[in-house]
């Protein structure tokens, strides 16, 4: 399975379901948004040649985008080809939000 829902990942997080969260929104998006998913590490997309190979192998890993479409998709193509188990939030966060999950103030 190459996604996983909103709610799918609010269980997880609220079960302390070891995984890694990464935001992979371009940056202008992410910081006009403002907002992050807690416990999310931020990956420019645009230089996901430079970060991809220090993504581990052994765990999981969502990457969450502003809609879930070509960015988070794309490059979870990429993570899954390299071994990873790696899934894009459906949705991305605008889904995450409608759900009525919290959002915390991106990091400086």
């Amino acid at each position: 399975m190459s996604h996983i829902t909103p709610a799918e990942l609010a269980l997880w997080q609220r079960g302390g379901l070891v995984h890694r969260l990464l935001d992979v929104r371009r940056a202008t998006a992410r910081q006009s948004d403002g907002g992050q998913i807690a416990g999310g590490q931020w990956r420019d997309p645009a230089r996901w040649l430079d970060w991809k190979d220090s993504i581990p192998t052994d765990g999981l890993v969502v990457l969450y985008c502003v809609h879930g479409h070509e960015i988070s998709q794309g490059l979870v193509a990429v993570l899954r080809v390299m071994g990873c188990d790696a899934r894009y939030l459906v949705g991305g966060i605008e889904a995450w939000r409608a759900a009525g999950e919290a959002v915390l103030p991106v990091d400086a």
